[in-house]
């Protein structure tokens, strides 16, 4: 092998390397969607992915805005984005994994003391008004009627008089400043909203039924069955509203109320490399307080609830098993990423240098071979001299030669022969110029000077050979 295709192959063997570093430091870019683009959730989302940026982190997000949370639910399922912003009860991709919990929702349902509404089972014959935030807070609400057997009292029901038969639930959708009126004109018997127990939407709706009861009393309806009801619907969690949540003096509620609520989840397909999404949570964990400055909304963050490794990836809303070696810290190191890969690469790499360094035995072989071929050659052409009766026999020995020099010249510019290979051949051919000489000074003393000239190819050669290597 010529020095130049060593070279060569040296070159492409460094590129190569180089490129599987800059493939491997390059971070991992993941297609977000988030929906709506005007929501806290898309805040919190574009906080982030700028903060992975600016800390030059191993994993990046690319952010794509949706009208609706449904929007980005259906980009995960379609395999658009890598990962999404979810509301479980709105929409649930089938390929999607929790990586976490963005902040919980609850069902809130307030009416004045006077009503005498305890249970969300005392709705029955009863309007409830709905503030609606999302387009499927009525269809929330409604599954909830069909557990308790309720059916949703039609348009022709509202509009009259007359109370709704039993087991018939008006829903009224409301806007935040309809409330007060809607309750003093007996529109409605109560009001729910879903958001966070914190939100100034709850907040709002609460100090709205309170100006709508005359004692300024208002009641907090529980829902107590939600162990049943997320049975059913899986997608839907039970919550506790802790007594004092909504002020401490007076305590309101009182006692702890028991109810339901949805959570906005951020997700990601399946498919998704575990190491990256082990990187997301992380981040999204560790940078909470950095991110709630920018989006407040971070601080109601959590890990998704969970007893063993084995339930987290195998629960009715099963987690990202990246998320879970983080929540485990069992993060994967670069061996453990790598370690198939590294023993293939070991082990068929020992197999290639050993076939590496078989073919160049063989190759080196067989350049000894031919170098053999030569030297039994000249060792004939030397008895050959010895016995030669003629000139012209002579000369024809000689041009025979010429060209085993000539080719063994060839072979040594072109590849590496062995010293004591070179040293045999000097010693060959000084024999048989000698030889040669020998034979033309017997036959012809004329030719002696030419034995001469001939006398120094040997050296010629000696000094080609070394050249060669």
């Amino acid at each position: 092998m010529r020095r130049e295709w060593l070279f060569v192959l040296l070159a492409l063997g460094f590129a190569a390397v180089a490129g599987l570093v800059v493939t491997l430091s390059r971070p991992t870019v993941l297609a977000v969607a988030v929906g709506p683009r005007d929501g806290a959730e898309a805040a919190l989302i574009e906080a982030y992915a700028k903060a992975l940026v600016r800390n030059h982190e191993d994993v990046r997000l690319q952010v794509t805005a949706h009208d609706d949370v449904r929007d980005s639910a259906v980009a995960l399922q379609k395999n658009h984005a890598d990962l999404a912003v979810v509301r479980p009860d709105v929409l649930l991709p089938d390929n999607g994994l929790t990586l976490a919990i963005l902040h919980d929702e609850a069902l809130v349902v307030a009416a004045p003391e006077a009503a005498e509404i305890e249970s969300f089972s005392d709705l029955s014959t009863r309007r409830l008004g709905v503030v609606v935030r999302h387009d499927a807070d009525l269809s929330f609400v409604t599954n909830l009627l069909d557990f308790y057997d309720f059916k949703r009292a039609g348009e022709a029901e509202l509009a009259a008089a007359e109370p709704l038969a039993a087991g018939r639930v008006g829903l009224v959708p409301l806007k935040a400043t309809e409330v007060t009126q809607a309750l003093e004109t007996k529109r409605v018997d109560a009001v729910a909203v879903i958001a966070s127990p914190t939100a100034k939407a709850t907040l709002g709706m609460l100090r709205a039924v309170e100006a709508a009861s005359a004692d300024r009393k208002i009641a907090l309806v529980g829902v107590p069955d939600g162990k049943a009801i997320t049975q059913r619907l899986p997608e839907l969690q039970t919550v506790t509203l802790s007594a004092g949540t909504f002020g401490g003096r007076p305590k309101r509620p009182e006692e702890d109320v028991e109810t339901v609520g949805v959570s906005y989840r951020l997700m990601a397909r399946g498919a998704v490399s575990r190491v990256a999404v082990a990187s997301v949570v992380q981040h999204l964990f560790e940078w909470r307080s950095r991110l709630a400055a920018v989006a407040p909304i971070a601080n109601a963050m959590k890990a998704p609830d969970y007893d063993t490794t084995v339930t987290a990836t195998s629960a009715r809303l099963p987690n990202h098993p990246g998320a879970v070696d983080y929540f485990e810290r069992e993060q994967q190191t670069f061996l453990d990423r790598y370690e198939d890969w590294i023993y293939l690469f070991a082990f068929f790499g020992g197999t290639l240098g050993s076939g590496v360094a078989w073919l160049g035995q063989r190759l080196a072989r067989k350049r000894r071979e031919r170098i053999d071929v030569v030297l039994d050659r000249l060792l004939d052409i030397l008895a050959e001299a010895r016995e030669a009766r003629t000139v012209e026999v002579l000369d024809a020995l000689t041009r025979e030669m010429d060209s085993l020099i000539a080719d063994v010249v060839r072979q040594a510019r072109e590849r590496v022969i062995d010293s004591r290979m070179i040293s045999a051949l000097i010693l060959a051919i000084d024999a048989v110029n000698g030889a040669l000489d020998d034979g033309r000074r017997m036959l012809d003393p004329a030719s002696a000077a030419v034995g001469g000239a001939r006398s120094r190819t040997a050296r010629l050669l000696s000094l080609s050979m070394p050249a060669a290597e």
